[in-house]
């Protein structure tokens, strides 16, 4: 699970470092869009995966026990999970913002007379 929050978080900034560098490319319009367009869906998509596959493995560690442990116990992977899916909705949302960004960059190049 960390290692896919770490990759959330890396996506997220490789977005803005992605951004960045279009905005100040000057008239060169190429590389990029494609990983923010990639992003807005993936990012979401990663952290419900993770969500999910927390919530089962939690959920796998109950049956296995026997007896219902208390609330208490049990969240910090509802926690867990909750970021998880937070963290997704948060890259996606650092994409989608970036590639309005470079789209609007794209258009005001393309269309400046």
């Amino acid at each position: 699970m960390q290692f896919i929050m770490l990759m959330l978080v890396a996506a997220s900034l490789g977005a803005i470092v992605v951004t960045v560098r279009k905005v100040l490319s000057g008239p060169r319009l190429s590389g990029g869009s494609a990983y923010l367009q990639a992003l807005r869906l993936g990012g979401p998509l990663i952290g419900l995966l993770g969500a999910a596959w927390n919530v089962m493995m939690s959920n796998l560690a109950i049956a296995n026990v026997g007896q219902q442990p208390p609330y208490h116990v049990l969240a910090p992977g509802v926690a867990e999970a909750s970021f998880l899916f937070v963290l997704g909705l948060i890259a996606g949302v650092v994409a989608v913002i970036c590639n309005w960004v470079v789209e609007a960059r794209i258009d005001r190049a393309v269309l400046r007379p």
